[in-house]
């Protein structure tokens, strides 16, 4: 017996130890039925009573992880030992050719267990959910179940033929009763995908006498041998009418009102908080279309991490319930495992189930209670009740909800959804998203390489590990920088890409610094209720669980804020990234990748400082639909981009369209976590990297980027009320987008000769910008603008650049970049008179 397997045993005894009791008692008593076979088969099995015109009785298994928490180890190990047995079985040469089958909904986990255990095997599980796009390789009828079809669907058609002579096909199931589930699967598989060895895995094996004859039988029936592997052996003997009494027991105990009503259930006692896993790229979340042993070395290897995320936000909770969600056992399990190895709380393991089942609260039954709520993944099937048994007076003072992102939908957080039953029975509610698997259009294809995890602080950017995760590649030990002046001349000339090189980072003076500081503490307010706004909308038209995607590096700030906003007044945990967008070059298209593998791409809400022409939003547009076209299985992003302030009428996502002085645009790195602008250079950014930046570590001494952070943060509470008065505004207003600002930049960009809407740079943000990191050539100013310029212009005069006060111009101010640059010009014409 294996490690695993002596761990279970042990787990096993000990509880038998703290209640002796058998939770098949009640049933037994009432319906006077047996359950007779092997010495372990009453710790292992329980009983209570199905809302099933189809059976009366229902075996509860106390290893499964489905109604009854579990020490996850526990769970992960009954299946771990039973695989090892498969193994050895079969052995090695025949065990690496073998597939393992698990049924849905209650064996997913089990049988994945089981594959881990056998350890060289691919994995698939039948599974209840069409999944468009994918083809389905069988199906078949489960004839006690209440919900009975059954699909295959694996990503690989091959899976199940491909290799199928001298490959057994290993099919797993919590109980083999009868037999007809398992001989009907084989039997039409078989038609399909004859092979000359199958293995039956099973807890428990519980046929009665009159049904153990049957398995020779039919394997000489299909000319092929056929295996069976359990744990434990028994039978259920049933009395005669045991349907009609277990039917009129059922009515009786509804009648009395023996379960609170949906209407009656105790109201939240605290808002749900949500973990970013980050899962790993290109990692299924389980078996529905196939899952290898390169994704489960992959998935071991992240395991540690992810757990220990779960463990920093669970706190000081000492009684934990992971619960997984109705065919997604496997994931919560492994990351419930995890969870026991990264803390000293007690930890438990269930899931939610379609399957009505009976409660009553009674040491010698097994479903002491239930927990009712609606169906929150838009099953096929329409709409339904779903269950959680055993949760409520399970004593958990934490219980962390793991669902994938197909299910992370309005109804799982409505007032009578999952997440609100669940607080009302503890203190504290995590919720754990797994992104959905999304199958390749194209068989057999692998990513050639795994996408790394996002960096984080402090090892990559000062801010805080939890405020953004940079989908980005470190490239802070290449020598990239080159003279402003330089550049500017190989960007004009055509012999370089702006994103090529970094411009040497603006050091301020101490004069800038005071004007810096002067400038968020005016403005700090402003900025607040403008973060507050934007939020807020964006949490109306895309909430509950928008994942903000930050533009790198002035999108970068905006987003971290946009998250504490919502973290403060919602006690929402947004997920927060940064992305590499170059003009002319599109988004980062590895960045969408690994953000569709662990996230909903409809969730996603790309996020900005502010915009100028609107060059970047119609980037972005395009690039995603390039994306969209070249990755169809990836899904479709949403190119709106919200902004903290939309001066030129390009987005209708915005908390403002005033031009007004955002204090972040006054520095570069020193106010966006020491990150330096994003880097795009075909000898440093292959086929299957993020794009690059820098992390300017020795300019900690300078750096800002906290203090803007908390400074806006600071006046979240002060802006609240005008906030939802704004936001409520905007959400009944036309926010379409005018495009004014667009309009302006071509008539300034003919107006004064220079022919290239490019080198015209509008807004406060974008002035700062080109006095910061371009060679400037003048700056039109809106006449009668205020302190809003002062730090434009003390650049413009650090820079020897003049200033123009216009009457008409839809912005506060526009930088004007020197056209036909070289290192002598000074006019539009290219006439060099002296060097600058």
């Amino acid at each position: 017996m294996g490690e695993h397997g002596r761990a279970a045993d042990e787990h096993i005894r000990e509880e038998e130890a703290v209640d002796v009791e058998w939770s098949g008692n009640w049933v037994a008593g009432r319906l006077g039925v047996e359950l007779v076979g092997d010495g372990e088969l009453r710790e292992l099995l329980g009983l209570a009573l199905r809302r099933n015109p189809k059976r009366a009785h229902l075996l509860v298994s106390n290893v499964l992880g489905k109604h009854v928490p579990q020490r996850p180890s526990v769970v992960h190990g009954a299946g771990f030992e039973l695989g090892e047995r498969v193994r050895n079985l079969l052995g090695e040469a025949e065990a690496r050719r073998a597939v393992v089958l698990g049924y849905a909904e209650t064996a997913t986990g089990l049988g994945h267990a089981v594959a881990d255990g056998l350890g060289v095997a691919p994995y698939l599980h039948s599974t209840r959910r069409p999944v468009a796009g994918v083809a389905q390789a069988g199906g078949f009828e489960e004839a006690h179940s209440h919900a009975t079809s059954h699909l295959l669907l694996p990503e690989d058609p091959d899976l199940l033929h491909a290799t199928a002579e001298g490959s057994p096909l290993v099919l797993v199931d919590d109980e083999f009763s009868t037999g007809n589930t398992v001989l009907n699967t084989i039997r039409a598989l078989h038609a399909r995908y004859p092979r000359d060895r199958y293995v039956i895995v099973a807890l428990v094996d519980m046929r009665s006498e009159a049904d153990q004859g049957r398995l020779a039988e039919f394997a000489e029936e299909i000319g092929a041998r056929v295996d069976l592997v359990a744990r434990a052996r028994g039978t259920v003997r049933l009395p005669e009418g045991v349907l009609e009494k277990g039917r009129a027991l059922v009515a009786a105990y509804d009648a009395q009102d023996a379960e609170p009503a949906a209407d009656e259930a105790p109201a939240p006692r605290s808002a749900p908080v949500r973990v970013a896993l980050d899962w790993p790229a290109g990692v299924p979340d389980g078996g529905r279309h196939g899952f290898t042993p390169v994704h489960r070395a992959a998935l071991e290897a992240a395991l540690p991490a992810m757990g220990a995320r779960i463990a920093d936000a669970l706190g000081e909770a000492r009684r934990v319930l992971v619960l997984g969600f109705e065919e997604l056992m496997y994931a919560p399990l492994r990351l419930a495992t995890a969870l026991e190895d990264a803390t000293t709380a007690e930890v438990r393991y269930s899931t939610t189930t379609r399957s009505p089942v009976l409660a009553v609260d009674d040491p010698g039954y097994a479903i002491r209670s239930r927990l009712v709520f609606p169906a929150h993944d838009d099953p096929a099937d329409g709409p339904g009740d779903r269950y959680a048994y055993n949760v409520a007076g399970g004593g958990f003072d934490a219980v962390v909800a793991v669902v994938d992102s197909t299910a992370d939908t309005p109804a799982l957080h409505a007032p009578d959804g999952l997440l609100a039953r669940l607080a009302g029975h503890t203190d504290q509610v995590v919720l754990a998203v797994v992104p959905s698997y999304v199958p390749s259009p194209t068989p057999h294809r692998q990513e050639a390489v795994m996408l790394p995890e996002p960096l984080r602080g402090p090892a990559f950017s000062s801010y805080a590990a939890d405020d953004v995760g940079w989908l980005l590649q470190d490239l802070s030990d290449t020598a990239l920088e080159a003279p402003t002046e330089e550049r500017e001349e190989a960007i004009q000339s055509g012999g370089a890409h702006y994103a090529e090189s970094l411009p040497v980072e603006y050091q301020p003076s101490p004069q800038y610094q005071e004007l810096f500081k002067a400038a968020l503490d005016t403005s700090a307010a402003r900025i607040a209720r403008a973060v507050g706004t934007v939020t807020e909308t964006v949490l109306a038209e895309r909430g509950p669980r928008p994942v903000l995607v930050s533009l790198a590096r002035a999108g970068t700030p905006v987003g971290v804020l946009m998250r504490r906003w919502a973290q403060h007044r919602h006690g929402l945990d947004l997920p927060h990234y940064a992305v590499s967008i170059v003009r002319g070059r599109g988004i980062d298209a590895n960045a969408l990748r690994w953000l569709a593998a662990h996230h909903d791409p409809a969730d996603v809400v790309f996020v900005d400082g502010w915009t100028g022409k609107g060059a970047i939003t119609r980037e972005l547009a395009a690039a995603l639909e390039e994306f969209a076209a070249a990755h169809p299985e990836c899904g479709r992003f949403d190119p709106e981009i919200a902004v903290l302030a939309d001066p030129g009428g390009c987005v209708r996502t915005y908390g403002t369209r005033e031009d007004f002085l955002i204090p972040s645009a006054c520095l570069n790195s020193t106010v966006s976590g020491l990150i330096s602008r994003t880097v795009l250079r075909a000898d440093l950014v292959g086929p299957h990297d993020f794009h690059g930046a820098k992390f300017y570590r020795e300019l900690a001494d300078t750096d800002v980027s906290g203090l803007f952070l908390d400074t806006v943060a600071a006046r979240f509470d002060e802006v609240a009320g005008a906030v939802d008065a704004e936001a409520k505004e905007l959400l009944a207003a036309d926010r379409a987008p005018t495009w004014e600002g667009w309009a302006a930049v071509e008539r300034i960009s003919e107006e004064y000769g220079i022919h290239d809407v490019n080198l015209v740079k509008p807004g406060v943000g974008e002035t700062t910008r080109v006095l910061l990191r371009r060679v400037p050539w003048k700056i039109l100013a809106k006449r009668g603008a205020g302190a809003d310029l002062d730090h434009v212009r003390l650049l413009a005069e650090q820079r020897g650049v003049p200033v123009e006060e216009v009457g008409e111009l839809p912005y506060t101010c526009v930088g004007l970049i020197h056209p036909k640059y070289t290192r002598g010009a000074t006019g539009a014409d290219g006439t060099a008179v002296t060097a600058k």
